[in-house]
């Protein structure tokens, strides 16, 4: 019995993405003709591309799309469980291969640098994240780690997180950073108590602290920066 289901092969010769990339390259494609090639099926009545204009209008952009639960790719007919995890899947990949070609971090020379980086990291973490970057006397990272995820607007770490690690990587000095979800990178009085601490545990370690960078949206703060260090 034949699917109700339209594979790519089916479609007009003018419609199909994947001779086209294989033509022209992916670069030349449209958003749609993309995500065709990643649904790889449509529905009954509507094939593939339709399928594919279908789901993306849904959104209201891409960095909309790229924040959507597998629940919500579901509210679109014609997209179920199967197609929206492989979606989220491809969404999380590239976010992982864009992570892994960004510039090494090397030589700290400024919380400036330290900042933009973790930006294209964090900006849009819905969580707060705290992150460790573990440094040697050469002021080099030589490890980078997430110690803590917390809630929404709240992470809840312990200064012995730190430094466990940064004793595991015989870290000589510790820059702290972490995300606030809302955007606003100001320092909550929370934020200000886990510096404090953090930098006397440090103290008594042997273990300089050199910035607490909070990360907004589009914006950073570093607390050596505005005198809170």
């Amino acid at each position: 019995m034949r699917s109700g289901n339209l594979f790519i092969r089916e479609m007009p010769e003018d419609c199909l993405p994947r001779e086209r990339m294989e033509e022209v390259g992916e670069k030349a494609l449209s958003n749609q003709e993309l995500l065709a090639i990643i649904l790889r099926t449509g529905k009954k009545g509507y094939n593939v591309m339709k399928l594919a204009s279908s789901f993306l209008n849904h959104f209201e952009n891409l960095h909309t799309l790229k924040q959507a639960t597998v629940t919500e790719m579901m509210e679109v007919d014609g997209i179920g469980k199967v197609k929206a995890l492989e979606i989220r899947a491809a969404i999380e990949l590239g976010t992982r291969i864009q992570e892994s070609t960004q510039l090494k971090y090397g030589k700290v020379s400024s919380s400036y640098q330290i900042a933009q980086n973790l930006m294209g990291e964090m900006k849009d973490l819905q969580q707060e994240h705290l992150v460790c970057l573990f440094l040697n006397t050469k002021n080099e990272v030589t490890k980078k780690e997430t110690i803590f995820k917390g809630t929404l607007n709240q992470s809840i770490a312990h200064p012995r997180e730190v430094f466990r690690q940064a004793v595991k990587y015989s870290a000589a000095r510790v820059i702290i950073a972490h995300n606030h979800p809302s955007g606003n990178p100001t320092p909550s009085e929370q934020d200000l108590l886990f510096t404090k601490r953090i930098k006397e545990c440090g103290e008594m370690m042997g273990i300089e602290l050199l910035d607490h960078i909070i990360i907004g949206q589009e914006e950073y703060l570093s607390l050596r920066e505005e005198n809170f260090l």
